[in-house]
């Protein structure tokens, strides 16, 4: 079985759980033989690297470091998982300004380090926020940086299939867009069970409590995880991101929303999950359609996601709105 490239992928955070398994389903997926392991924890780093080695992948050059410089030499593909996990009682939110300071150094290294990469995912929390700091600190066009967003529409197909008792296969384009945190617009208009869209069947086929219900479960999916778990979601990102870098790379389409930086449609100076397609052009979005109470959940997503933003600005990790295009040429 060929790769998909032969251009190096470097993913940042190994030492954490997340990132092993990103390593992990990188090769399993055959994605490039050049992967490089990143983290500033040298022990651990080493441990994840041993372990993978031990795995007998065939004609794979896994090489690990704890040097940003050497990480990024030549890496035309990053995804970074490199920030702090959320823990019990947390929100996404929570995360924001250890988090944020750490997006500004991603993005100020890959502009040192690897100016000509091809793509990168953000997937650290708030990752709308995280993926915004990168993309501007980068001077990166934003049809190169995407953020994982795609855990919520998973997560809603889960929790309708729990419901329906029915595979998850047979439901179609669920969709969550806006943040990627408690204030996530959840779509029923889009949804399909069995041909029929799921705003359809509440009222009738799902009572409408149950739904308002269902959504919260969907929306509260990643504490939950942390509750049963006592630790964060780390497979189920891990497996999506690469699913992302793998489109990026010329690979499957992807499936799921992604975030994406927007500057139309009402919305401005954001990342935010949007309908896109992620090819070896980039990440580009559609705008999206939804019923008039969907709408207004999702306006109401992006004046939380740009509160957020103004926070990241207030605590002078970024620049006012107004002078981006100073620090990135690439961004309006």
């Amino acid at each position: 079985m060929k790769f998909l490239t032969e251009e190096k992928l470097t993913i940042v955070g190994a030492a954490g759980m997340i990132g092993s398994n990103m390593a992990q389903t990188a090769m399993m997926m055959r994605l490039t033989p050049n992967i490089c392991l990143y983290d500033p924890f040298a022990p651990a780093l080493e441990g994840v690297a041993e372990e993978l080695f031990h795995c007998g992948f065939e004609n794979v050059n896994l090489t690990f470091t704890s040097d940003i410089a050497e990480a990024f030499k030549d890496a035309k593909y990053i995804v970074s998982s490199g920030g702090a996990a959320r823990k019990a009682g947390m929100t996404r939110e929570d995360l924001l300004k250890g988090n944020a300071q750490i997006a500004e150094q991603l993005g100020k290294d890959i502009k040192t380090y690897c100016p000509d990469v091809k793509h990168v995912v953000v997937i650290f929390n708030p990752a709308d926020i995280t993926g915004l700091i990168t993309l501007l600190y980068s001077g990166l066009k934003p049809t190169q940086v995407s953020t994982l967003a795609a855990l919520d529409s998973t997560r809603l197909r889960s929790e309708l299939a729990k419901y329906f008792s029915m595979p998850a296969s047979e439901i179609k384009n669920c969709r969550t867009y806006g943040g990627h945190g408690e204030q996530m617009a959840v779509f029923a208009s889009t949804t399909e069970l069995h041909g029929k869209k799921l705003s359809e069947l509440i009222g009738t086929q799902i009572p409408a409590g149950d739904w308002e219900a269902l959504r919260q479960r969907v929306i509260q999916g990643g504490k939950h995880i942390i509750d049963l778990r006592g630790r964060s979601s780390f497979q189920s990102p891990a497996y999506l991101s690469i699913e992302m870098i793998a489109a990026a790379m010329g690979g499957e389409a992807f499936r799921w929303p992604a975030g994406v930086y927007v500057h139309s449609e009402g919305f401005n100076h954001i990342m935010m999950a949007m309908e896109t397609s992620i090819t070896k052009d980039g990440v580009h979005y559609n705008a999206v359609k939804g019923s008039a109470e969907e709408m207004k959940t999702l306006e109401e997503s992006y004046k939380h996601l740009c509160q957020l933003r103004d926070e990241v600005i207030a605590m002078g990790v970024l620049p006012p709105v107004k002078e981006w295009h100073a620090l990135n040429p690439n961004i309006d």
